[in-house]
């Protein structure tokens, strides 16, 4: 059994899920990769077979995806001669991390494709949503990277698609404590931004972390760092608390490890408002805009601010024979091939 596996590379959440998908889905199959995107800084600590520039969203320095700018980057002949060169028709099937150019391509020569996206999880209605509806939104998320089956992530079992957070090992390995810092992961934003901002809350120590920062540094009680995994974990498992975008690894992440969570949804981007809702209404704490009284916020999130806690995590073994199950539902041979999985 052969299976391409997409990763969109903008983004923490898909190459941290692939970290742990890809080892457990070559148990049962050749597996090859292809991972797309222009802007991305992380790899999946394994071979990759195939890049495509792809598509992925360009941000501003002020926590705001850059519309324009990431119209004027779609560079859509390119992207259809990645579709054309990527022969996908060898394959049994496409395990698709919100890909685009594997999902089209799959698409148009009809080979099944799962997806295992957290973005795919919000084609079910019964995810929460923000009050103000987005129609343009939906169908982006609809039509970005088409599946023809799905296995979604979310914080909750919202409907008999979706799937509790796959928790990479390096963050089940770790042993929490509730230290004297917070960290912070905002990528949208400024890092010096960021170091004249939470600077101004005195009484704690800050951990900031950019992929803008070329080296370490310190300013009074602010530590701006590089992105880095060792580095990045470190602060984590002894952090009192996480400052973040609404993306849904770090959250989940965050949640799993029992620390206090604040979260800045990226502006313009729907998929984090959604997430936004939902982690409302499991009574976390959300702040929309980064303006005066921010600090106030901050202060209020530090001394009054609770944990929230994962109802459950997704289990490798099972997730992987789903994802399996799924692409194979659509193959003419699928009920032999099923049978190989399980042995």
């Amino acid at each position: 059994m052969k299976i391409l596996y997409g990763i969109q590379g903008t983004g923490h959440g898909h190459i941290s899920r692939a970290r742990v998908v890809l080892p457990k889905l070559r148990e049962y199959a050749e597996v090859d990769v292809l991972i797309s995107g222009y802007n991305f800084k992380m790899n999946i600590d394994g071979p990759v077979d195939f890049k495509a520039r792809g598509m992925s969203l360009a941000y501003d320095n002020d926590g705001s995806i850059d519309i324009l700018k990431t119209i004027l980057e779609l560079h859509p002949l390119t992207f259809m001669r990645d579709m054309e060169r990527i022969p996908v028709q060898h394959y049994d099937f496409v395990v698709n991390d919100f890909e685009p150019v594997t999902a089209w391509a799959a698409k148009k020569v009809g080979i099944p494709c799962v997806a295992i996206s957290h973005q795919c999880s919000l084609l079910s209605k019964k995810v929460p949503r923000p009050k103000q509806h987005a129609p343009v939104a939906e169908q982006v998320l609809k039509h970005f990277a088409p599946g023809t089956a799905s296995v979604g992530s979310h914080y909750m079992r919202y409907d008999n698609f979706i799937e509790p957070p796959i928790i990479r090992k390096h963050i089940r390995d770790l042993n929490p404590v509730l230290g004297a810092h917070v960290t912070v992961y905002l990528p949208a934003f400024d890092h010096e931004t960021l170091c004249s901002i939470f600077g101004q809350v005195k009484d704690m120590e800050w951990h900031i972390f950019s992929p803008t920062c070329d080296a370490a540094y310190i300013k009074g009680n602010v530590r701006v760092n590089p992105i880095g995994k060792d580095s990045f974990l470190k602060s984590v498992e002894s952090c009192l608390g996480i400052i973040s975008a609404t993306g849904f690894e770090t959250t989940s992440e965050a949640m799993f490890l029992g620390k206090r969570l604040l979260t800045i949804p990226i502006r313009n981007q729907y998929e984090q408002l959604c997430n936004a809702s939902a982690l409302e209404k499991l009574g976390g704490k959300v702040v929309y805009r980064i303006d005066q009284q921010f600090p106030v916020e901050v202060e209020k999130w530090l001394n009054d601010g609770e944990a929230l806690s994962l109802p459950e995590i997704s289990e490798e073994e099972e997730l992987v024979h789903k994802i399996i199950d799924a692409g194979l539902d659509n193959s003419t041979s699928s009920g032999v091939k099923k049978e190989k999985t399980r042995n």
